[in-house]
């Protein structure tokens, strides 16, 4: 008869990837909160959120190089590692650029990023059950994707609405403005996306 029973060591670089997920869905919130009312506070917790993360993804890094066995193929490690990195870098370079462009949000950023937001709580949840319900991990990287094909709809919507004829040059130097703000917020959803692909091929490879 067993007395103690052995714990279950914990997976680190779930750990880690839990971290940056989390640090991804404070990004997008913070960047929908800037969408609605544009202070530089609130740009400028975009960026420290996006630094914190970058810290914890060099140390998912740093271990992943020191490890021999790795619980996952290292391969999917560092590219949802890098993924989610990507989706938060994005968030940051659209805030950044927002200001140094003087661009306003408006009702298609709004959406968009909202639309982020909801994608990244979807990639956030699906790395939380990797390890113990890679089925209910999957589905929400099914979800996830579905968030991004909703936002790349936007997305072409707003593109579109940009090139009703402009009144004057003016008008055609914030078309260009804000069509660099939209590809900045599509190439996040795409980033997202891959993060999607990337969970699900570990769940396949799991079975």
């Amino acid at each position: 008869m067993k007395l103690f029973k052995r714990k279950k060591k914990n997976n680190r670089f779930l750990e880690l990837l839990t971290h940056q997920a989390e640090y991804a869905v404070q990004g997008m919130d913070m960047l929908r909160r800037y969408m609605q009312e544009p202070q530089t506070e609130l740009a400028e917790e975009v960026g420290k959120i996006e630094k914190e993360a970058d810290e914890v993804r060099r140390i998912l890094i740093d271990e992943l190089n020191r490890t021999f066995v790795t619980p996952f193929d290292r391969e999917d490690i560092f590219a949802l590692s890098l993924t989610i990195d990507d989706v938060l870098d994005y968030a940051a370079t659209t805030v950044e650029e927002m200001a140094m462009l003087s661009v306003k949000p408006n009702s298609y950023l709004e959406r968009m990023v909202s639309l982020l937001h909801d994608g990244a709580v979807e990639i956030h949840r699906g790395v939380l059950r990797l390890e113990d319900h890679p089925n209910v991990a999957n589905d929400h990287a099914v979800r996830a994707k579905a968030l991004e094909n909703r936002m790349e709809h936007v997305y072409r919507e707003a593109v579109a609405s940009l090139f009703k004829t402009p009144d004057d040059l003016t008008g055609m130097v914030e078309i260009l403005k804000l069509r660099e703000i939209y590809r900045h917020l599509s190439n996040a959803a795409d980033r997202g996306d891959e993060a999607a692909n990337v969970i699900g091929d570990i769940v396949v490879k799991r079975m």
